[in-house]
């Protein structure tokens, strides 16, 4: 049996499904690495919303994704980007979203961290409303026992003038913070909207100030979540931390590389990929844990392509196609997302996506999948 899949050119090209998932072990802990995969969200497809409400969330079919990734040994970061945060998601989601995650790790064992930002404010802000915005949120999160990642701030981005007040607002939460926190640098591939974060367009002025705030604080930074896109960059990064403060990489395009590591460390993992990659990732880290980095590789390598596709630009919209594999994979009855996000991405874009997915055996019952798949292409009129 066949599907016919559209290209970007119009045409259309027979493809094969495959009948067989992969197996994936769904217990043991991870130990050779700390991985993180950033969680999506599950719209309720009978909300009467427009693309500018609220958002409406299917609390059950969302918290048992979560359940999902926890179950096979990955931790979850909770009200990041890929959950659709400041794309659909506002704070008072965001808020919930944290409340019932962190309630239901609590319950499973499961490990959580969750991203703390400034989203509840809008129009022009003051850096004291920003400091105010942050500390309302790190408050929130840590009162649920999540660890707190310092998310990069779209506020801070427009209020700063100089790299003296990226200094003094996170020196002032590092400060407060309870416990070590995750610093975040998303890149403006990610969110245009931080463009210049940290003081300057020039990353290495950029990557310097940075390191400023850390080294000020080091007893208070677990680690840094870099999502640069840029492996040579992250390794330099990398190698220039304090001693015990970890780097979790946010590269989607060069996580295999990163997390194997060389001579002279390594990438712990932070990644929105690995929501669709959850049980084969695991599975990696597994055979990492044995010291195999070839084997490790061999798994992780063909992931890539994959990746890369998902996360192609503009970057930000990478999230219709985490949710499009999930619906596909079974996770959720339904491919609408909030704020009406699944348009997004073309047709032909989530063709290639279903096609890569399947390949690499990530669908749990490829028959389904593929039964979906038709369904959407049947939409579209798309001739089977």
């Amino acid at each position: 049996m066949t599907i016919r899949l559209p290209r970007p050119d119009g045409s259309l090209t027979a493809y094969e499904p495959r009948t067989e998932p992969l197996g994936f072990t769904t217990s043991g802990v991870l130990t050779s690495r700390t991985v993180f995969s950033a969680a999506h969200v599950v719209a309720d497809p009978f909300a009467d919303v427009s693309p500018d409400s609220p958002a409406a969330v299917d609390w059950d079919a969302t918290l048992a994704f979560r359940r999902h990734l926890w179950s096979h040994g990955l931790g979850v970061a909770e009200a990041m980007d890929t959950a659709q945060r400041g794309m659909g998601l506002d704070w008072a989601g965001a808020a919930e979203l944290i409340r019932r995650s962190a309630a239901e790790a609590k319950a499973v064992g499961g490990t959580i961290a969750c991203g703390v930002g400034t989203d509840q404010l809008s129009g022009s802000a003051t850096l004291a409303s920003v400091r105010s915005a942050y500390e309302e949120q790190l408050a929130l999160v840590e009162s649920t026992g999540a660890q707190a990642i310092l998310m990069a701030s779209r506020a801070l981005a427009a209020a700063a003038t100089s790299a003296e007040d990226y200094l003094d607002v996170y020196g002032h939460l590092l400060r407060q913070a309870s416990e070590p926190v995750i610093l975040h640098w998303l890149g403006p591939m990610f969110d245009p909207a931080l463009e210049g974060y940290w003081g300057s367009t020039d990353l290495d002025v950029a990557t310097s100030v940075f390191l400023d705030v850390i080294a000020a604080h080091p007893d208070k930074v677990d680690g840094i979540k870099v999502s640069l896109l840029d492996a040579r960059r992250e390794v330099e990064l990398r190698r220039r931390l304090p001693q015990g403060v970890r780097c979790y990489t946010g590269d989607d395009f060069n996580y295999p590389e990163l997390i194997a590591g060389d001579d002279r460390g390594f990438s712990h993992a932070l990644l929105g990929i690995f929501d669709p990659l959850g049980p084969l990732a695991a599975e990696a880290v597994r055979v990492l844990d044995t010291g195999d980095t070839a084997g490790f590789r061999k798994l992780l390598d063909p992931t890539v392509e994959l990746s890369r596709h998902l996360f192609q630009a503009p970057t930000r919209f990478y999230k219709t196609g985490v949710v499009f594999l999930a619906w596909l994979a079974g996770h959720q009855s339904h491919f609408t997302m909030i704020g009406g996000l699944q348009s997004a991405r073309s047709l032909p874009h989530l063709a290639r996506a279903y096609e890569l997915a399947d390949g690499l055996g990530l669908f749990p019952d490829p028959a389904s999948a593929e039964a979906r798949m038709k369904s959407l292409l049947n939409v579209y009129g798309v001739p089977q």
